[in-house]
């Protein structure tokens, strides 16, 4: 993660050119700054300038690779609601959330449950383990899940609207929609050299 300036406003900050910029880089995040100039109409300098205001401010919180998790042994896949308990304490209940390794993303949402929490692990077995720690958290009455059988779509990017509302004008010509693509692990940006960088 990157640090972040909290004293910026993110809406004082990007303008069409920064959303161009940001478009581009979460259609493919290995974009060079020279690919990025060519299609904000700036110079890679100045881009590499705008994407590190970008970073500073915390519109761009940090670059990743997507990786198959059938491919590192997390095939199973689920979303479990949590409904907190009369007495339960929110806060206490999200950390203990976040110290489990197997949960990837969780939510606090509106309604009947309090959490929504995505758990990727290595079995039906691991799945049922995971649910068991998770109903034994204090302050969580119940744990309801819905196992995933597909994944049609994860993690697509929605392009930053433009003045009359449309994203498609802000979007990159020749570009369809944009994607989270794998890119460099870690927090190290898009490349700055002028060659296409190889899979």
């Amino acid at each position: 993660m990157l640090d972040v300036d909290p004293a910026l406003c993110v809406t004082d900050v990007v303008d069409r050119v920064d959303a161009t910029i940001i478009a581009a880089l979460r259609a493919n995040a290995r974009t060079t700054y020279a690919e990025l100039g060519r299609l904000a109409g700036l110079s890679a300098p100045a881009v590499h300038e705008r994407v590190g205001k970008l970073e500073v401010a915390g519109v761009i919180t940090g670059y990743h690779a997507d990786v198959a998790a059938e491919a590192v042994g997390l095939p199973v896949c689920a979303l479990v609601g949590i409904v907190q308990s009369a007495g339960g304490d929110q806060d206490e209940i999200a950390a203990a959330l976040a110290a489990l390794a197997e949960i990837e993303d969780c939510w606090f949402v509106a309604g009947d449950e309090a959490f929504v929490v995505k758990v990727r692990v290595g079995s039906v077995a691991d799945l049922e383990q995971t649910v068991g720690t998770l109903r034994r958290i204090p302050g969580v009455a119940q744990a309801r899940t819905t196992v995933v059988l597909s994944t049609r779509f994860e993690g697509r990017a929605v392009s930053p609207p433009s003045v009359d509302g449309s994203p498609d004008s802000l979007r990159p010509a020749g570009m369809s929609d944009p994607v989270v693509v794998a890119g460099p692990a870690g927090p190290t940006g898009p490349a700055d050299t002028d060659r296409e960088l190889l899979p």
